[in-house]
């Protein structure tokens, strides 16, 4: 009689092995990012982002001049003689900008392993609009105006020009800066809450007949009064109430030095000196900004 043969079912992976499987599908997929980014793309990505090498660095300089050219011949064809005298000449250049700029993001998105990382960054949101007016213009003509945004493209000109110092700088005060927004947001409301009393008290003062024919418009006359701007617009006419603007005035100088000298107190209380910052982008999320010994990605920990 013929021994049954028991069938062998394969080995159950314990929880351990479960979970070692799972952890390491982020790794999987690390290694393929950078997997992709080789050939054309790193080629390409050392182009486009990189100011170290030759061919990086005459990229660059040829996009600050473009960015300078594109923004000159705006502003040119805002002046009425000369759009009409050389419309269709600007019209092509607005056209060559356009289109060079438009394929200059999409060889940004193409050269990094997470295109949508560095296309809701600051620098991605910039060039997005920096060539989306041109062509939204088909449908709503005069949109193009809006192009003046590519100035703030001229940011890169600290990479570009090796200053990579000074954004250690820029750190430094944007720290102090979001270290002391509570005071500031304190500040403001103090002074929004002083405006409107004091718009009140010059338009119960003056009333409609010298002008003042609104609470809101007594507190636009208490806002530039209180920043010492000083329109002339509207001014009051009686005694008490030249006493008041007199107050006001003296008042705003006060105010002016107060978030002055909280913003230089959180600079004195920097410590220590900053550390020197490069200019390599990163190759997944193209940030920029890393430290001169980093190894990693500090936004998103792929390696540099």
């Amino acid at each position: 009689m013929a021994k049954s043969i028991k069938k062998r079912n394969p080995p159950r992976r314990t929880r351990s092995a479960r979970t070692h499987a799972k952890t390491s599908e982020p790794d999987y997929q690390e290694d393929a990012d950078k997997a992709n980014l080789r050939g054309w793309r790193a080629r390409v990505h050392e182009i486009v982002y990189e100011a170290d090498t030759p061919a990086g660095k005459a990229f660059d300089v040829t996009l600050v001049f473009a960015i300078f050219a594109s923004v000159l011949v705006l502003m040119l064809e805002s002046v009425r003689p000369i759009e009409e005298a050389w419309r269709w000449q600007l019209k092509t250049l607005e056209w060559m900008f356009t289109i060079f700029f438009s394929l200059e993001y999409a060889l940004r998105l193409y050269s990094v392993t997470r295109p949508l990382k560095y296309a809701t960054s600051f620098f991605g949101l910039v060039d997005l609009i920096a060539v989306l007016p041109t062509w939204v213009s088909f449908f709503f003509p005069g949109s193009q105006y809006l192009l003046s945004v590519r100035v703030l493209r001229l940011l890169r000109i600290f990479r570009i020009l090796k200053l990579a110092n000074y954004l250690s700088q820029a750190e430094i005060l944007k720290r102090a800066l979001v270290n002391s927004r509570r005071k500031i947001i304190v500040f403001l409301l103090t002074v929004m809450t002083l405006v409107v009393i004091i718009g009140t008290l010059v338009y119960v003062i003056e009333g409609e007949q010298n002008g003042f024919t609104s609470i809101p418009t007594g507190v636009y006359w208490a806002i530039v009064t209180l920043t010492t701007v000083g329109y002339g617009d509207i001014a009051p006419k009686t005694a008490l109430g030249q006493s008041l603007a007199a107050i006001v005035m003296i008042m705003g100088y006060g105010i002016i030095a107060v978030p002055t000298g909280i913003v230089t107190a959180e600079l004195t209380q920097a410590n220590g000196e900053p550390k020197p910052v490069s200019t390599q982008a990163c190759p997944a999320c193209s940030a920029e900004g890393h430290d001169k010994d980093a190894k990693h990605c500090k936004y998103c920990g792929e390696k540099l």
